[in-house]
């Protein structure tokens, strides 16, 4: 999810390798890149640790088969007041004439995926009232499903969409690992902060081999031999999880849909 660059999966490749190591839990790297479904990768029974998005976590049908959560990653910029949160960044072409949130009615929307937090869910709640008040429609029309924030990204600076969502923490990998195509973008709003995808197992993992991957990524997120690796990734620390958090984003999107704004339109 946040391989935003080839040198930022070496990044993470280089992470989960200490901590498999230090977990003594072997853990073979698989890469599982778009157009690959999401969810069949959180359904693996062999799933070992990998990033969750939230929605689909805490709407996920049956508890007995949901992943485990291993721990949260805290990023280092200053506007996540070392939180294990985000929100998700709405941007535009830099050169747009579109000054605010208000600007984007009746323009063309891009989204990732439905069980997207950041790339549809957040957005959707986001918009609703506005919405709600123009009748139940916001933009011309939707730009999806793109899957991935770097299609989101190419999709705006084509001009295929005037707006789109963007996970924050990706967007802020990508400001400090791509900055040329981070600048061609300008953020027009942010949407409230909720829980960070976590970081999962596959809920059969045995709870020993779960308590320890757990505890080697809070290590992790400290440990001197991975000082440059956390620099590469924005990460101030691991965090342990919190799965009460994550009501808030099932609680979210009922609300949306109250309001009658059940899908982005």
């Amino acid at each position: 999810m946040y391989a935003v660059t080839p040198a930022v999966a070496d990044a993470w490749r280089a992470l989960f390798a200490w901590v498999a190591a230090r977990a003594r839990v072997e853990l073979d790297y698989v890469d599982h890149a778009a157009p690959l479904p999401l969810d069949a990768l959180w359904r693996r029974a062999d799933l070992g640790c990998a990033f969750m998005c939230g929605y689909p976590w805490a709407t996920w049908p049956d508890a007995a088969s949901r992943p485990a959560m291993l721990g949260a990653i805290v990023p280092s910029p200053s506007r996540y007041a070392d939180r294990p949160a985000y929100c998700t960044d709405v941007v535009v072409r830099a050169d747009a004439g579109i000054d605010g949130a208000d600007a984007l009615a009746g323009r063309r929307f891009a989204f990732t995926t439905p069980s997207s937090q950041s790339g549809y869910q957040a957005p959707r709640a986001f918009f609703a009232a506005a919405a709600l008040a123009r009748g139940g429609a916001l933009f011309a029309n939707t730009v999806g499903p793109l899957m991935t924030p770097r299609a989101v990204v190419d999709a705006v600076l084509r001009g295929d969409a005037d707006a789109g969502p963007l996970d924050g923490y990706w967007h802020d990998l990508l400001r400090r690992h791509e900055p040329a195509t981070a600048a061609r973008l300008r953020t027009v709003a942010s949407t409230p902060w909720t829980p960070l995808p976590p970081l999962v197992c596959a809920a059969g993992t045995p709870a020993d081999a779960q308590s320890r991957l757990a505890a080697a990524l809070v290590e992790a997120g400290s440990a001197p031999a991975l000082r440059d690796v956390r620099e590469a990734l924005l990460m101030a620390r691991i965090a342990a999880p919190r799965p009460a958090e994550y009501a808030i984003l099932r609680d979210n999107a009922t609300h949306a849909d109250a309001l009658g704004y059940r899908t982005l339109r």
